[in-house]
């Protein structure tokens, strides 16, 4: 008998370890973070065809995703703000554009053995027109405030952070508008060389909005979406 149970007690345990390493759970296969790879971020890109002279396609590549079964890439024009997200199983899309126009994009990698799921960096890119030589820079992102964020006013001032950047390395200024809303903002400060903007007034229980023009050597400049923040 006790020959048996111990028999018993072996198979079991053999059991147990063979199950632990033939099963691997839903967490073992999360994909991994997509690494995108073209359009480069902050480029001025190279369409894979010019179909005509308002639009070309661009083919967006990024590393192949360990556990990933298909990804969303979701592509946004970032003067009209039209977002386009659309979903593939391989490690590209060919995606038709206007052309001289900036753009963002990011991928979403998806996995049908769980429902979590990684997300890309988002990067810009500017799509070039007929014979575009020099590139208005990208419209700058909010970095603090945060959007739709409520901060706290030290000895009531706030202080704007943002991030801009330029397909050709070209930037020469920043002009900042704050306002109480979005009709009413008011040139805060022109020229501005830095990414930065200190000792702004603000009231505790408002709300601003502001937004940055971003200008470059050549003349262009770019508008900012307009950006929101409440003080408590």
């Amino acid at each position: 008998m006790k020959i048996n149970a111990l028999l018993l007690l072996m198979a079991v345990v053999l059991y147990s370890c063979g199950d632990k390493g033939n099963d691997a759970t839903p967490e073992d296969q999360v994909p991994q973070k997509p690494v995108l790879l073209f359009p480069a971020q902050n480029s001025a890109c190279t369409p894979a065809l010019v179909l005509s002279s308002t639009q070309s396609t661009v083919l967006l590549t990024w590393d192949t995703v360990k556990y990933a079964d298909s990804y969303d890439v979701t592509v946004k024009n970032l003067i009209s703000g039209q977002l386009s997200t659309e979903n593939t199983v391989a490690p590209k899309l060919l995606k038709t554009l206007e052309r001289s126009m900036p753009y963002s994009w990011f991928v979403v990698a998806k996995s049908t053995k769980t429902t979590a799921v990684t997300i890309s960096d988002t990067w810009k890119f500017y799509n070039p027109g007929p014979g575009a030589v020099y590139y208005a820079p990208f419209p700058a992102d909010a970095i603090a405030p945060a959007i739709g964020a409520t901060v706290t006013a030290a000895d009531g001032k706030i202080n704007l952070s943002w991030q801009g950047s330029d397909p050709d390395n070209d930037i020469s200024g920043y002009d900042i508008y704050l306002g109480a809303s979005a009709a009413t903002m008011v040139l805060a400060k022109a020229n501005v060389t830095d990414k930065f903007l200190n000792g702004n007034a603000a009231t505790s229980g408002a709300s601003y909005y502001w937004r940055v023009v971003t200008k470059d050597a050549k003349g262009n400049a770019s508008n900012s979406a307009i950006f929101n923040f409440k003080v408590n």
